[in-house]
């Protein structure tokens, strides 16, 4: 596995434990959900519906598949398994990747724009700075805009543990 894979990982770790236990829960999907519904208020209540519902298969999908001990929470050992294989969470990834894009784009036209980005980003968790560095290794248009499909896929990038040198890693760095 890749330094910059673990690096990722345990940065998400420390975005999804929102409060700070060391543990993730489902308490803490449902805060951060709760944080990114309220910056998507450009979009229609069916997208934001379906991004709660991404954090909750997201939960229950880390609890199925690593909450060994079944205590009703990950700890960052456990949680390290994700990385360890991928294929085990392929699905649940790619609907919080679409579903998070779709918030990004509440018009419809493919395009995601900068600010949006970054609301959601930081209400994740991730600094500000690092995500407008993200944005700018997505090569934005002119119109400060990129595609929705580059962000979906540096999402499933994030957590492939084979990766290395991708556009996720400057987000390593810290949270917000």
């Amino acid at each position: 596995m890749q330094t910059e894979a673990q690096a990722r990982i345990g940065l998400v770790f420390s975005l999804f434990d929102v409060n700070g236990n060391g543990r993730v829960e489902a308490d803490d999907f449902e805060a951060m959900a709760g944080r990114v519904d309220a910056v998507a208020t450009a979009s229609d209540d069916a997208a934001r519906a379906r991004m709660t519902a991404a954090f909750r298969g997201y939960w229950e999908t880390l609890a199925t598949e690593l909450d060994t001990d079944r205590d009703g929470s990950v700890t960052p050992e456990e949680f390290a398994a994700c990385v360890l294989s991928p294929e085990r969470f392929e699905g649940t990834v790619a609907e919080f990747a679409e579903s998070l894009a779709a918030l990004g784009d509440p018009d419809g036209d493919g395009r995601i724009e900068r600010p949006l980005f970054i609301d959601l980003m930081t209400a994740i968790g991730f600094e500000t700075a690092n995500t407008n560095a993200l944005f700018d290794a997505f090569g934005p248009s002119e119109a400060d805009e990129v595609e929705v499909p580059t962000w979906v896929e540096a999402i499933k990038d994030y957590y492939r543990p084979d990766k290395a040198g991708i556009a996720g890693d400057l987000l390593v760095g810290g949270t917000g």
